[in-house]
């Protein structure tokens, strides 16, 4: 049958990697900026909150879609879109329409609704599926804490309440529970240029690639198809990595979010030498420098406050005052870690992101700049060279201080960020055309 002989991907091979089960390594060279592989999604959702300004069907971002006639929730760019979409959308247009108002599953739930409608008409290997099925994914079910069970049960639940009279003959309980949890471990969330959330996707290839604090490669969107390129090097035999998570952080952070999220301890050279963990953390030059352990309860602080913030974040309708709220919430804090750490360091700039990002939804444009100013360099210097944070943030605030009539400014900052999109999303993707075009807009 086709699923002894997987296809595979022209310069790479799945492997077994010591220590960390299989893996993706290369077996010819590829150079900073090459395009290592792409691959489809194997199933996608657009979020909720991006309806009516991207194509449900191919994530095309514009002013002109229409929409389906039978829900009015979901938009496209036109008919063949509509059509291509149709056996995905069909079950979640029959319940908006049932539920209404009251229709709410998560995004997780959505994007599982999808990939059970895809299974059931889907007998081959698929072309996101070359070298990893996506019924090989790792669930680590004998690793989930109460807390994670019981987020599970719950998105089991809304996917029985939601769809089970749209869907027929739904995978049991067990099929499910390991469902959730592989799609869990092994999902992607696609951004925009500005990483801008857009929705979610399984893409059963890019997940065979193990993780590194230092990665050889980077994850880019086009459309709903993923690209894999090179950031570094890379040699015949080396293994590819990219990373799972935000690279902002200090070792032991990361450790923590990687254990929680995907279940392993990294190893990787950047875990082990720790060699930003200094820069990362640097402490406000004073007359006397504070005690270990007053370094220690403000970095529990930070921590406290960042996920408080989380979740403040997450009520569902942001109205003005909750904003204020918010924006105080980031300028306490700020006030009371400035007392001892330093501005570059990443727990003063990541709520400085967060400020960013409250005063942008304010159309403060002003307070967004000034933020975007403290935390460009501080960014460069914590993320490797080739990141998708840096870019947005040179994006940001380009744009703004395009809006805000600084020409000169908002030009040398789009060149920044273009040089390295050019190597992160290839030179002809739609968003370097785009960025391009606003360069050329300002002679």
């Amino acid at each position: 049958s086709c699923l002894v002989d997987p296809a595979h991907i022209e310069g790479t091979e799945r492997f077994l990697s010591p220590g960390k089960g299989r893996g993706l390594r290369a077996v010819r060279h590829f150079s900073v900026g090459e395009l290592v592989f792409a691959c489809p999604a194997y199933s996608y959702v657009l979020t909720v909150n991006e309806r009516g300004a991207h194509c449900e069907h191919c994530f095309t971002r514009r002013d002109d879609l229409f929409k389906c006639g039978k829900c009015k929730q979901a938009y496209y760019c036109n008919v063949d879109c509509q059509r291509g979409d149709w056996s995905m959308h069909k079950p979640e247009c029959l319940a908006m329409c049932a539920y209404g108002e009251n229709w709410c599953p998560s995004e997780t739930v959505r994007l599982v609704a999808r990939i059970i409608m895809k299974q059931k008409v889907t007998t081959e290997r698929t072309p996101s599926e070359r070298l990893l099925l996506l019924r090989e994914f790792e669930a680590h079910l004998d690793k989930m804490d109460s807390e994670k069970d019981e987020l599970n049960q719950a998105d089991l639940a809304a996917l029985h309440h939601f769809y089970s009279k749209h869907i027929s003959n739904i995978p049991d309980e067990q099929s499910l529970t390991e469902l959730f949890a592989q799609v869990n471990c092994n999902g992607f969330t696609i951004e925009d240029e500005e990483l801008s959330h857009l929705g979610s996707a399984v893409f059963p290839d890019v997940a065979l690639m193990n993780h590194s604090c230092n990665p050889n490669v980077i994850v880019t969107y086009k459309g709903t198809v993923a690209e894999v390129r090179a950031v570094q090097e890379i040699n015949p035999g080396d293994e590819i990595f990219d990373s799972y998570i935000d690279l902002l952080y200090p070792t032991e952070d990361r450790k923590e979010r990687l254990l929680d999220s995907y279940f392993f301890t990294c190893q990787c050279t950047e875990c082990t030498t720790k060699s930003k963990d200094k820069a990362k953390m640097e402490i406000r030059k004073l007359s006397s420098p504070p005690e270990p352990g007053e370094i220690q309860s403000m970095v529990r602080y930070a921590k406290n406050v960042i996920e408080e913030f989380r979740r403040a974040k997450h009520y569902k309708n942001i109205l003005l005052p909750p904003l204020l709220e918010l924006l105080e919430m980031c300028e306490l804090s700020q006030e009371k870690m400035g007392a001892i750490f330093a501005d570059t360091n990443v727990y003063m700039l990541h709520m400085m992101y967060q400020a960013m990002g409250v005063c942008l939804y304010m159309q403060d444009w002003d307070g967004a700049m000034s933020y975007g100013e403290k935390i460009i360099q501080p960014y460069s210097v914590h993320y490797p060279a080739y990141s998708l944070n840096v870019a947005s943030m040179y994006l940001k605030l380009g744009r703004l201080y395009l809006g805000l009539e600084r020409k000169t400014q908002g030009v040398k900052a789009l060149k920044k960020a273009l040089a390295i999109m050019e190597v992160t999303h290839g030179k002809d993707h739609h968003y370097v055309a785009e960025v391009k075009r606003e360069i050329e807009d300002q002679k």
